[in-house]
């Protein structure tokens, strides 16, 4: 196992982990300069699929972090690889945000909001313009027998006033309804690792994976081959660690810490 200020490669959850809601946190921009100057390589990794990475470039804007496209991988990228590569040319029903069904668009993939437009796929995102119709419509669809996928599992999303239920939420509540469960594509997957490490060039042994849920962030990780940083500033806490039976490399309270150490 090498050393924290060893690593080059960070893979990096967004919300809980540097920032929550428009709050970011302390040190988070000295922590990147700093990783830079040791001549490496950030990248933003998130399971939200309910905005485009245009948006998280205009928040980080809002927050003082200038970024590029190339600075973000999202479940939105590894759900259209997917859906390419094991579905192709299937219709989607798209249970998300407008974002989320504009990012399928732009990537070609057929969708739909119609239930009886010859759908053939069921796929949910984290859904902050979530109607009671979506439910049904997603009810009936799978009902039918329609392949099952989602961008993430995570149960919540963290938010100044606590949590709000995300899309690991609702599709525990149609496996509830139907029986069903869907195929996730996100963390705690580890094809976002993989393909961060393809993009960058660099060793599984030079990157680590930072985040705030264990069940998500750090399993990715682990389930990558890499080592993992456990932050206590958003969702997870330590009694986690034996609920989930994942286990990071290191856990800290807050990135100033992984900040400090890189700077000692």
């Amino acid at each position: 196992m090498a050393a924290l200020k060893d690593k080059r490669l960070f893979l990096l959850d967004m919300d809980g982990t540097i920032y929550l809601s428009d709050t970011l946190f302390d040190k988070v921009p000295e922590f990147l300069e700093r990783v830079k100057a040791l001549g490496g390589r950030y990248l933003f990794l998130t399971n939200n699929s309910s905005r485009g990475v245009e948006g998280y470039i205009e928040k980080m804007a809002r927050l003082g972090i200038p970024t590029t496209r190339e600075d973000f991988l999202t479940s939105v990228d590894a759900t259209i690889g997917y859906l390419k590569e094991t579905l192709p040319g299937k219709k989607c029903y798209v249970f998300g945000t407008q974002s989320f069904y504009d990012q399928l668009v732009a990537a070609g993939i057929p969708v739909t909001r119609d239930r009886e437009d010859g759908v053939e796929v069921l796929l949910c995102g984290f859904d902050t313009e979530l109607t009671f119709q979506k439910l049904e419509d997603a009810c009936i669809l799978l009902n039918r027998g329609v392949d099952f996928v989602a961008t993430n599992p995570d149960w919540v999303c963290p938010t100044w006033y606590g949590s709000v239920p995300d899309c690991g939420s609702v599709c525990e509540m149609l496996h509830r309804a139907t029986g069903r469960r869907p195929k996730v594509i996100g963390k705690p997957q580890p094809e976002m690792v993989y393909l961060a490490l393809q993009r960058t060039g660099f060793t599984a042994e030079q990157a680590v994976m930072v985040g705030d849920r264990l069940y998500t962030d750090i399993a990715s990780g682990v389930n990558a081959g890499i080592d993992t940083v456990f932050v206590l500033s958003g969702e997870g806490v330590m009694e986690d660690i034996e609920e989930y039976d994942v286990h990071p490399t290191w856990v800290k309270d807050h990135i100033r810490d992984i900040y400090r150490e890189l700077e000692g």
